[in-house]
């Protein structure tokens, strides 16, 4: 149903505002931090002219937090809207399925056993293949049962076991060093990011966006119930099969990089849904575009925070997701 509050030519407007943002964000965050790069600095070390010092900053430290900033972001509010519209809840984010805790299950235990230390890779491959597990786990629970319910309820068991497993590991902990560096990373950051985190990421989120890009009118369906659905021609198991599979390796891969950030699979589709005619496919793309946005412009915030340590993002984005949340959840709650 369309909104009526919206003009047509603003909803129009929605894709390039949130664009021209996008590249807003990625030059402010190439340009601002602890050390301020001007145009003319950036510039030069682009075309190969700069000075050294621009250039490691650039290349070596902004460009590559930039980037998983940024396809992080992507995913989360590509995943959030997609949980939203597919099981009709509008609280749902990728914790609903046990996703984003198994995957930090994953990286904890790769900390805990200081698999880390032998290869930087080991851990977000362990955060991965715990966010697949996940994934089977989540089949064998729900069984070949279509309703969101089920699916609802055994990704809160898997959720939750994965948090009593994070609990475990921080209990068990041998020395307060691992405690803490297991804390830190539950904490969420992209601080000291590298082209390698790229590269392990972007492959996972790629897929995984891929993956929930293309149920959008099978969301739109299922706003119509199950059984609508059906009618309309949607194979319910194929579109399960597929969402939850870009859910784990889309998830699994951001959650592998960033640690445990959240609130923007949550808010994001929330912001821009009243912005749109609401239904599930007209919010997939701009979640994507508004979640990247989102978590570039909070790491700014975060590097530009005065403070002795530098502010973790995940705690940034709660502070900054819970307030619009709550906005948002008292203009919108008679519109669900």
């Amino acid at each position: 149903m369309d909104n009526p509050d919206i003009p047509p030519s603003r909803r129009r407007a929605l894709i390039p505002v949130l664009t021209a943002g996008l590249v807003a964000v990625t030059i402010a965050s190439l340009a601002f931090g602890p050390v301020a790069l001007g145009p003319e600095r950036i510039g030069a070390a682009l075309l190969g002219h700069g000075d050294r010092v621009a250039a490691t900053i650039l290349f070596d430290l902004r460009l590559p937090r930039t980037i998983v900033g940024l396809i992080v972001g992507g995913m989360l509010g590509l995943a959030g809207a997609v949980l939203q519209g597919y099981l009709r809840n509008p609280l749902a984010e990728p914790s609903v399925l046990g996703a984003s805790n198994a995957a930090a299950l994953g990286a904890v235990g790769a900390i805990y056993f200081g698999l880390y230390v032998a290869h930087p890779v080991a851990l977000p491959l362990l955060a991965i293949l715990a966010a697949l597990l996940a994934l089977l786990a989540l089949f064998a629970l729900s069984g070949r049962s279509e309703s969101p319910l089920s699916l609802i309820l055994a990704g809160i068991a898997i959720s939750t076991l994965a948090g009593a497993g994070i609990s475990l590991a921080l209990n068990l902990s041998p020395n307060p060093f691992a405690a803490m560096e297991i804390m830190t990373w539950l904490l969420g950051s992209i601080e000291n990011r590298s082209m390698e985190h790229v590269w392990i990421a972007l492959p996972c989120i790629l897929l995984g966006a891929g993956l929930l890009l293309l149920d959008g009118r099978a969301l739109d369906a299922l706003s119509l119930g199950e059984d609508g659905a059906r009618s309309l021609g949607v194979d319910l198991r194929r579109t399960r099969l597929r969402l939850l599979l870009g859910v784990a390796i889309g998830v699994g891969g951001a959650v592998a990089v960033s640690g445990a950030i959240g609130f923007v699979g949550l808010i994001v589709p929330h912001i821009v849904r009243p912005l749109t005619d609401r239904s599930p496919s007209a919010i997939l793309l701009p979640s994507l575009l508004g979640g990247a946005v989102l978590l570039a412009a909070a790491d700014i915030l975060v590097r530009l925070t005065p403070t002795t340590n530098e502010l973790k993002l995940g705690v940034v984005t709660a502070f900054l997701g819970v307030p619009v949340f709550l906005l948002h959840l008292l203009r919108e709650r008679r519109t669900w």
